[in-house]
């Protein structure tokens, strides 16, 4: 069997009269679509209209739940419980699902947003808080999480379909993490180095740690972002080089 790989967007990220992002260009490259619920951004018809795009796109559906964070965008962090953790994403998840539902749809899966999925992927308490809402909602959701992170091995403790996912532009540290933002090196703005490594994670299951050694890495979904022309370029070229080594972009449900 050939390799396969998901392209994933953070989409529906307007609220009221403020536009925000590139969703129906984007949707042209992407395979999944992570849908914002309403509690870091989107509102109830961001989320009806982005469902609708993301199905006429034969996109994968997916809920992107955060922190009940409007004002800071879901990337400040919260002391929430466990408990909380759950209901939030029960809420979150099961609004974007009816939207779905609504016009004949399924979720696809489920990835965290921002601070929450920063916390998840060392915290495994918060991880099995986010596992266990999916898990309420659809047990067949499949969780998307950061590779090598809490995230993944929350889902198979609570028996999820996972599928592991890496960025285009982020450097990562030997443990397998990402380097966080604000480091020197964090971020990768140079294509032509960016695009090779994304080909050599999918392909070889590698990637070059910001310390120079190789480690080992899942990539079952890329996250890329194209929120302007640049970016929207950039997918573009990830896409074209991905095609060439031979390997086969489609939603998560069709390979996880």
């Amino acid at each position: 069997m050939g390799i396969k790989v998901d392209l994933n967007s953070d989409l529906g990220e307007s609220f009221g009269l403020y536009q925000i992002g590139n969703d129906e260009n984007v949707l042209k490259y992407v395979t999944s679509a992570n849908i914002a619920c309403g509690f870091h951004a989107g509102d109830p018809v961001v989320m009806s209209k982005t469902v609708k795009l993301a199905a006429d796109s034969n996109v994968g559906i997916g809920a992107h739940p955060g922190y009940p964070d409007l004002q800071g965008f879901g990337r400040r962090n919260m002391a929430l419980s466990a408990e909380e953790v759950t209901a939030f994403v029960v809420y979150q998840v099961g609004a974007l699902q009816a939207f779905a539902k609504g016009i004949g749809k399924k979720l696809q899966h489920v990835k965290a947003h921002g601070a929450l999925y920063n916390t998840a992927a060392k915290d495994i308490k918060i991880a099995r808080a986010i596992a266990q809402g999916i898990k309420m909602v659809d047990p067949d959701l499949i969780f998307l999480a950061l590779a090598n992170s809490k995230m993944v091995e929350a889902a198979h403790e609570t028996g999820l379909r996972v599928a592991q996912e890496v960025f285009a532009d982020r450097a990562y540290n030997p443990d397998g993490t990402l380097v966080a933002r604000g480091t020197p090196g964090a971020v990768i703005h140079d294509k032509e180095t960016a695009i090779p490594r994304v080909v050599k994670m999918v392909t070889e299951g590698k990637v070059t740690a910001i310390t120079g050694e190789e480690i080992n890495i899942q990539a079952d979904s890329i996250c890329v972002h194209g929120d302007n022309p640049q970016a929207l370029k950039f997918v573009e070229e990830i896409r074209e080089a991905l095609l060439k080594a031979g390997v086969e972009i489609t939603p998560l449900a069709n390979f996880i």
